[in-house]
């Protein structure tokens, strides 16, 4: 289960900041971790090692971190989802026309964005 964690930790990140990586380091990224290739395949891919490959995914993992570390937008992401959860639930307790507009406010915030 923890490497299915970091799996969606990094593509989230990737999400985010993967268009800051170069071509290369975003192919590789993702061949290896997002299309779940072998380092022996994206290396014969890419014409480079499988250590290559190795240290290029650890290289764009830390640079994906350090672009969250400072702007944080993937946490931003997630506190906002949580709270459009929360009050989809609310209006699911209110119903009525109220509740089904603030369940349609939250579809378009999701839809835009979220």
């Amino acid at each position: 289960m923890e490497q299915l964690e970091k799996v969606y930790e990094l593509s989230l990140l990737y999400d985010f900041y993967g268009n800051l990586l170069s071509e290369r380091k975003k192919q590789i990224f993702n061949d290896y971790i997002l299309n779940d290739l072998s380092l022996a395949e994206v290396a014969e891919n890419e014409g480079i090692s499988r250590q290559g490959v190795h240290d290029a995914v650890k290289n764009c993992e830390k640079s994906l971190e350090m672009y969250e570390e400072a702007l944080h937008l993937a946490q931003k992401y997630k506190t906002a989802s949580k709270i459009c959860d929360e009050i989809e639930e609310i209006a699911k307790n209110i119903g009525g026309p109220q509740g089904d507009r603030i369940a349609e406010l939250i579809k378009e915030i999701r839809k835009n964005g979220i």
